[in-house]
């Protein structure tokens, strides 16, 4: 991986990052909802950014603020039939992905997902390009979530370095 890929995911320990975003949003109302109950940013064209990543019990919170509004989500490695997947909690809803190195990017790539511990259908799974990469020596993020029939809920991508 990338210098900067490794500084932000190579470390047992709290660290913060700090940097700017450009944020989308869906326009539908229940792209609206879902944005809403989850805390996703508002649409923004420079937003600045601070990413707390804490050690918690199997994992990691990850807390986004996004111009002084925040909102977190658990990451953890998976067990079982998740194994070699990567586990993103959001409140009750839990994403297992996998990881994927695709040249210089890091994709994570949806398999499967959950509400309150009961498997989703995966025809409503979750959808959209996500990944890291290093831009100009610096860790830069491309995120997209959207849904089937829902199309787009949020969108992000920037730049973040060590605060």
């Amino acid at each position: 991986m990338p210098p900067s890929l490794r500084d932000l995911h190579g470390s047992g320990s709290a660290r913060h990052w700090i940097g700017r975003a450009e944020v989308r949003r869906g326009d539908g109302l229940i792209a609206r909802l879902v944005a809403a109950l989850i805390g996703f940013p508002r649409a923004g064209a420079d937003v600045p950014l601070r990413v707390a990543i804490v050690p918690e019990r199997d994992g990691e919170r990850w807390t986004r603020e996004f111009d002084g509004k925040a909102f977190s989500s658990v990451l953890r490695p998976g067990v079982g039939r998740n194994e070699s997947l990567l586990l993103e909690r959001f409140g009750m809803i839990e994403i297992a992905l996998a990881l994927v190195v695709d040249g210089p990017r890091l994709l994570f790539i949806p398999r499967r997902w959950s509400g309150l511990g009961i498997p989703l259908p995966r025809f409503l799974l979750p959808v959209g390009t996500t990944f890291e990469c290093e831009r100009n020596g610096r860790f830069a993020f491309d995120v997209e979530i959207g849904a089937p029939v829902v199309g787009l809920i949020v969108a992000y991508r920037g730049q973040l370095d060590p605060a």
